[in-house]
């Protein structure tokens, strides 16, 4: 159940009541693919740094190790240790993402598996199948992400498709969270919104999953080619159309300042595999900017990645110890960025949460902004 706690605008500040706990919202879920983020972070790390929510990959963890061996293990959260909420995607940015291995028809998607070749069918009911199996807290309907560039005949084709999907996934959900095995009894279900940079579409489409009733709402398809100015127009036309008393993802976005605008717009969720793929390769966010520990000029920088952070690296390293390790290809190097990227995301959703609950985020907003151009302008 979600509760709309603050508007701002149409900024909204929220709390999202789970099974597994509540989503104080605005919020940036931690990306970890395969049960793990990348760059040797653990579950203990994760419950350090604030993380609210850990996002899994329905097709990875589908292919390996296979969903029925987490369901005997007990779930996702049994298996990564981890009591917090889970989002799983449904599989469907793989339809995308695997253009060359897949092949999309009515009944589902028929795929080579990335890893051995195989043969994998996905459709709306395997997709829900092997959440259920996962257990999640939170699955994503299964559905198609058409490409940014697409033509408009194939754009309305996939939609009205992921839409008889979504039927077929909501009731697959309802079937399995009736079952007396089913690990998870109270899995949520999301929609997701699709169109590519059609607003008309996407203000259509956002109107027939509107009124199917899902748990929560998600507009996907976007961060895959258009500009930043395509995404926040595709927003602005959209999320009015989404209910506002449910939750609104806004799926694989992005920089802080994609987030600020995001939030701005009516989102409530995130997730991008930014903060942790840029810490593996030394490129940190600071409240300034970005910085790239690999430039010479931190070989001998004795100061904390940023001043006043109170993150596992920050509080410990410098910027010269950590660079080194980088160099060395040492794992700890990447480890300590990740944990710092993922710390600093974590406390920006915190302060726009705070700023939300005192009115004061638009201005918040602005000036996060124009303190993180600091260093491009040095």
């Amino acid at each position: 159940m979600y509760r709309l706690l603050k508007q701002e605008g149409r900024a909204k500040r929220g709390e999202f009541h789970t099974v597994h706990g509540v989503i104080q919202t605005p919020v940036f879920m931690n990306v970890g693919t395969a049960a793990a983020i990348k760059g040797a972070v653990s579950t203990e790390d994760l419950e350090g740094i604030k993380t609210q929510v850990e996002l899994s990959n329905t097709y990875h963890l589908h292919v390996r190790p296979g969903d029925e061996i987490v369901k005997k293990m007990g779930g996702l959260h049994k298996f990564m240790s981890w009591d917090k909420p889970i989002l799983t995607d449904s599989g469907g940015f793989q339809v995308f993402s695997l253009a060359s291995l897949r092949k999309i028809k009515e009944e589902g998607v028929y795929f080579n598996s990335h890893i051995d070749g195989r043969k994998i069918f996905m459709g709306p009911e395997e997709s829900m199948r092997i959440q259920s199996n996962l257990a999640s807290t939170i699955a994503m309907a299964f559905d198609e992400c058409p490409s940014s560039r697409a033509d408009r005949g194939y754009v309305q084709a996939s939609v009205e498709r992921t839409t008889r999907w979504l039927a077929r996934c909501k009731e697959e959900m309802r079937r399995l969270n009736g079952l007396e095995d089913t690990v998870n009894r109270q899995q949520m279900l999301f929609a997701i919104n699709q169109g590519a940079v059609f607003a008309d579409i996407r203000i259509e489409h956002a109107k027939r999953i509107a009124e199917m009733e899902l748990d929560g709402y998600a507009v996907g398809g976007l961060a895959v080619g258009e500009s930043h100015e395509e995404m926040y127009h595709i927003l602005e036309e959209t999320v009015p159309y989404l209910p506002v008393e449910k939750p609104v993802y806004l799926m694989g976005v992005g920089t802080p300042a994609n987030i600020l605008e995001g939030v701005e717009r009516g989102v409530d969720f995130f997730d991008c595999v930014y903060p942790s793929r840029n810490g593996r390769h030394g490129h940190l966010y600071t409240g300034l900017g970005k910085i790239n520990l690999f430039n010479a000029k931190y070989e001998t920088d004795g100061r904390p990645i940023e001043e006043g952070c109170a993150c596992p690296a920050c509080r410990r390293y410098s910027r010269a110890y950590i660079r080194h390790l980088l160099k060395a290809k040492e794992m700890l190097g990447m480890r300590l960025c990740v944990l710092h990227n993922l710390y600093f995301y974590n406390t920006m959703m915190e302060e726009i949460r705070d700023a939300l609950d005192h009115g004061c985020f638009t201005e918040y907003k602005k000036n996060k902004l124009a303190k993180m151009e600091t260093l491009s302008q040095a």
